[in-house]
């Protein structure tokens, strides 16, 4: 079974987890843009029973979503202010790590692209399903 590591710019919020995401995907949301300087954000969604380590100080920053109203509780590194993971309120079994932390280029692609209809128009995934947000 993999193990996989992730870590903020400066190393001090690391989260460690084993196996394969159940879930990898991009989102073009404003909240995300803004969230991550980017113009999305890529997350991989394991199962709270898969994270074997969560180790550092984090702060959190709770955001509702625009439609549902879940709320997403992201934890960020204090020190050097990367996103590292977050938890949804409506599905507590679930812990979501931000793609970039993994500093791994050999990560799995996304497998759904959210939001699109805010998509920059030079952004837009190819091949990837888009999955509609109620």
């Amino acid at each position: 079974m993999s193990q996989r590591r992730a870590s903020c710019t400066c190393g001090q919020l690391r989260v460690e987890c084993r196996g394969e995401p159940i879930r990898i995907s991009m989102c073009h949301c404003l909240a995300c843009q803004q969230r991550t300087g980017s113009v999305f954000g890529v997350q991989a969604r394991f199962r709270r029973e898969d994270i074997t380590l969560i180790e550092g100080r984090s702060t959190t920053f709770t955001r509702k979503g625009d439609e549902s109203g879940t709320a997403a509780h992201f934890h960020f590194c204090p020190e050097c202010g990367s996103t590292v993971y977050y938890a949804l309120s409506n599905d507590p079994d679930v812990i979501a790590i931000t793609v970039g932390t993994f500093a791994d280029p050999k990560f799995p692609a996304p497998v759904f692209s959210v939001w699109e209809e805010r998509s920059h128009a030079w952004a837009v995934p190819r091949g990837i399903p888009m999955e509609h947000m109620d």
